[in-house]
């Protein structure tokens, strides 16, 4: 669920968990959407589905500053790709350092039905789970489906999973009804004219 700082909320699924973490803030003109201001916030967005890590060590400031730093890369990497530009240098740099790190460790619950991370469960551990998220959609299948929201006003970028591959919104609720309804008045507006 993303959250406007001008009011109400939108679901927008990214179709990576790597994506929907380049959606919570940024720099600039996206620092009004920034929900990652302290280290507690990054440990409550990590423990949140579909990741589930529930951090077994606190935060800390490093790890919130590393973990701004692979969003900025994933973000400008999936921009990047979206718009078939080369990656940026900075990006692929930022991405590869925080893979570089032990990703989290899958283990399965003593019933065999549920798993869960070994513990200790890290923040840097967590990040190189998303750093290696985003190497594989940039290099694998997925890499040519992500896409920038077609509306002129909406940066959000996704990996279209549609099975015809033409996804064009965020979300069709938020974008795409809105798209719909400027057709709608245009093709209103045309009819009045030809009237009159």
């Amino acid at each position: 669920m993303l959250h406007d700082p001008k009011g109400g909320s939108f679901r927008f699924d990214a179709g990576a968990v790597c994506l929907d973490f380049a959606h919570t803030g940024g720099e600039g003109r996206y620092a009004v959407f920034e929900t990652l201001h302290e280290p507690a916030d990054l440990a409550e967005w990590l423990a949140e589905p579909p990741l589930s890590a529930v951090l077994t060590v606190p935060v800390t400031a490093g790890e919130l500053a590393a973990a701004r730093a692979l969003r900025q890369a994933i973000w400008d990497a999936a921009h990047d790709r979206a718009a078939r530009r080369p990656l940026s240098a900075g990006a692929v740099a930022a991405v590869n350092r925080a893979a570089a790190s032990p990703p989290l460790v899958p283990e399965l619950a003593t019933g065999g039905t549920s798993a869960g991370w070994a513990a200790p469960v890290r923040a840097t551990q967590a990040l190189s789970t998303l750093a290696r998220e985003m190497i594989g959609l940039l290099s694998g299948p997925l890499s040519e489906r992500i896409r920038e929201c077609a509306s002129d006003d909406c940066p959000l970028v996704f990996v279209d999973t549609s099975r015809p591959g033409a996804r064009r919104w965020c979300a069709m609720e938020r974008c795409g009804n809105r798209h719909k309804l400027r057709a709608l008045r245009a093709r209103q507006a045309t009819d009045r004219r030809d009237i009159g």
